[in-house]
């Protein structure tokens, strides 16, 4: 599990010797990364879709100053919370860092498996489809079929249309969607895929598997010192900014029940109950799609304290 030293650009660009590390919330990979990077002089990146935003260190679990000042990272909490952050820009700003600091070992750390993904396979980023547009077309799948809308993509998009099947209802939707929402068919969007940045061949891939009873009580244990830490006060700071609910990080566990506790609506003791059920659902989803998308170059071990 060692990083090397020679963290150089390959011929094509791609970041070459970089240690991926993926795991569940609470597992230990935070440690992980911050043992390897002292020991190698390398950069931490973060790889978590919630820890880019800036007022909720404690609520997503930021690293803390103790960490901060044992080894250099990159890509926390840089976003403000009111803004829809995608996985695109993400990797706009990975591939910056690398230009700028390529030349130093970069470890990536982080529970968003979309993120690894696009580091290795790249990424064709595709709008953001409001709510009404995709119910509009499912309820349309569901009442007038699949062949149907296909007839109206071929009307709108024929190049697409002549690429699904006319049975393939669900990508037929999603075309539809793209298109309405963006006036670009969805074939655009994916030939303006970002390409991968990571160099396989070298790179280190590591994914923690904890004991399920472990994780379960570092969650519980994590949560209240979070309430302990100020998790309460950030997100009344973050309520304060009056983001579009919609945004990604009104989504971060812990806002929504705190939130009620904020409003009288809910006591303190329940909401930290429901957040720590909804963590502990949430590193259950993480450790289910890691094993089911991660291939066999992912190593698993067992966690770090």
């Amino acid at each position: 599990m060692s990083v090397s030293a020679d963290s150089s650009r390959t011929a094509a660009g791609l970041i070459r010797n970089a240690t991926l590390i993926a795991g569940p919330t609470a597992s230990g990979k935070s440690a992980l990364a911050l043992r390897l990077a002292r020991a190698n002089g390398a950069l931490i990146v973060n790889a978590d879709s919630m820890q880019v935003y800036d007022v909720l260190r404690v609520v997503t679990a930021r690293p803390g100053e103790a960490d901060l000042g044992q080894a250099p990272h990159r890509l926390y909490g840089h976003v403000a919370p009111t803004i829809a952050f995608s996985t695109g820009s993400w990797l706009r700003d990975v591939a910056a860092l690398a230009a700028r600091d390529g030349e130093r070992p970069l470890i990536f750390v982080g529970g968003t498996g979309l993120y690894f993904r696009a580091l290795v396979e790249g990424f064709a980023e595709m709008p953001t489809i409001p709510p009404h547009i995709r119910d509009r077309w499912r309820y349309k799948l569901h009442e007038e079929g699949p062949d149907k809308l296909h007839r109206i993509l071929r009307a709108e998009d024929p190049k697409m249309a002549a690429a699904l099947r006319p049975g393939d209802g669900q990508r037929i939707v999603r075309a539809l969607e793209v298109l309405e929402t963006s006036g670009r068919s969805i074939s655009e969007w994916q030939a303006d895929s970002r390409p991968a940045l990571i160099d396989r061949a070298s790179a280190s891939f590591q994914v923690i598997e904890p004991d399920r009873a472990v994780l379960v009580e570092r969650i519980n244990r994590r949560f209240d010192r979070m309430v302990e830490e100020g998790a309460l006060d950030e997100v009344a700071a973050l309520l304060a900014l009056d983001p579009d609910p919609a945004v990604p990080a009104m989504k971060a566990i812990g806002v929504r029940e705190l939130g009620e506790v904020l409003a009288d609506r809910m006591p303190l003791a329940d909401a930290i109950e429901r957040a720590k059920i909804a963590t502990r659902q949430y590193a259950r989803r993480q450790s289910t799609w890691f094993r089911n998308q991660f291939g066999p170059e992912w190593q698993r071990i067992s966690g770090f304290e």
